[in-house]
């Protein structure tokens, strides 16, 4: 699974890199189709409430012109205001987990799976020039998008480090705050996630993550298929299971804070790449009518 995660998003970064986004920029503004649009991820009224829902299916796969106008439909303006688009381009989460970080200025934060770097520069502001931000991705195409974004914006309190979620480069007891957008549902080992999480956080340090969950359980047919599981659906993991793993990692005050529902079912609303991926070797009608996906905010706290 987790080559196959790489291959996909290491893809993705190697068609959005920063000199042919301002393209695809262009191309989406004459489009209203993509995972993003009108029944994708763009939040409805009262998306602050608790279980707020809406139609729509997972944005962790978006194909060229989804991609150009998730930051749109995640981040509120104020925050997108002074990034530029080859950063907003190559945007790939299912939230926005620094609205729930509560950053401050001097912490010190960490992103797991980091991407194109839009979480990492939202807080490089956040904690301002006594903070420093560590991005930790495995795609080597993706941290060569971060990093000429990073050299664009001339920001000194970012770095961008290659390694692997389930195995931190990062000194243990040395993080304040642990964000992730849509990516610990990639990883196959997710008790590895959460140890190596608890491991680097200071005692005090916070748990904020954007990710898909679920209600219920895949079948095991399609928690094998790794395109639906690269594609941010099949890897995601009950809700609570997801939550009694973060516990037994060592964390306390665990819980969902807001998830919005993606339907499944809408799968008509994708354009026909990510339509063809996500249903390619994959038969949806064995997925349990009960069965029911989610991008949740997830917190906890290392006591």
């Amino acid at each position: 699974m987790k080559e196959k995660v790489r291959e996909r998003y290491g893809a993705i970064a190697d068609r959005l890199n920063p000199a042919e986004i301002q393209s695809v920029i262009e191309i989406q503004g004459s489009s209203d189709s993509g995972c993003c649009g009108p029944v994708g991820c763009a939040p409805t009224e009262g998306q602050g409430e608790l279980y707020q829902v809406a139609d729509g299916v997972s944005c962790c796969s978006p194909t060229d012109t989804a991609a150009a106008s998730l930051a749109e439909a995640l981040y509120g303006q104020d925050d997108l205001v002074d990034l530029p688009e080859t950063v907003t381009g190559i945007s790939l989460g299912c939230g926005n987990p620094t609205a729930i970080a509560g950053l401050q200025p001097g912490e010190t934060v960490l992103d797991l799976g980091s991407g194109g770097g839009i979480d990492c520069f939202l807080s490089a502001k956040a904690v301002g020039p006594t903070g420093y931000v560590i991005g930790v991705d495995m795609t080597d195409s993706m941290l060569n998008v971060a990093n000429q974004n990073k050299a664009k914006m001339g920001i000194t309190n970012v770095e961008f480090r290659k390694g692997e979620i389930e195995d931190l480069p990062v000194d243990s007891d040395s993080v304040d705050v642990i964000i992730s957008n849509c990516v610990i549902n990639l990883s196959p080992d997710k008790d590895a996630v959460f140890r190596e999480a608890f491991r680097v956080l200071k005692p005090g340090g916070r748990f904020t993550v954007s990710d898909m969950v679920t209600e219920g359980e895949f079948p095991e047919q399609l928690r094998q298929n790794i395109n639906a599981w690269a594609g941010c659906i099949t890897g995601a993991l009950d809700q609570t299971i997801y939550l009694g793993k973060l516990r037994a990692a060592g964390f306390a005050d665990v819980e969902v804070t807001s998830r919005q529902s993606y339907g499944i079912e809408n799968l008509d609303s994708l354009d026909a790449d990510s339509r063809e991926a996500l249903t390619k070797d994959v038969d949806w009608e064995t997925v349990p009518d009960d069965v029911r996906l989610f991008s949740a905010h997830v917190v906890a706290i290392k006591r």
